[in-house]
């Protein structure tokens, strides 16, 4: 069981950056594979960002470029750095964890945290 908890959120003028945190419990986190989320008012939740277990990374291609993701395994933390924000990334987003092996899913979410982006 692995619980994640988002913070970093906030109210950010397009150009700007923004670092969120996701935060797991538990001695297993570095068997992981990563990921964050994002879900805008009226759509879909959609993929922004991957770490995989073994550091490969993927990301959406909305974001390739501008976002960057990361994990500290020793504090059970992943990071997602977003630079150069646009109103479009407007969301809440979230953290999400799953097995490290091909085709598994996501099957630990967190709360999420908001990210607005003001132009």
């Amino acid at each position: 069981q692995v619980q994640l908890v988002e913070s970093g959120g906030g109210l950010v003028q397009a150009g700007g950056s923004l670092r969120l945190s996701c935060a797991a419990s538990g001695r297993t986190f570095s068997t992981y594979d990563m990921g964050w989320f994002r879900q805008a008012l009226g759509k879909e939740r959609e993929f922004v960002a991957a770490l995989e277990r073994s550091g490969i990374t993927r990301f959406a291609d909305s974001v390739k470029g501008r976002f960057t993701i990361s994990r500290d395994n020793a504090k059970n933390t992943v990071y997602l750095q977003m630079n150069f924000l646009k109103a479009e990334d407007t969301a809440v987003y979230y953290c999400a964890a799953k097995d490290a092996y091909l085709g598994a899913p996501y099957i630990y979410w967190g709360q999420g945290t908001q990210v607005t982006v003001s132009s």
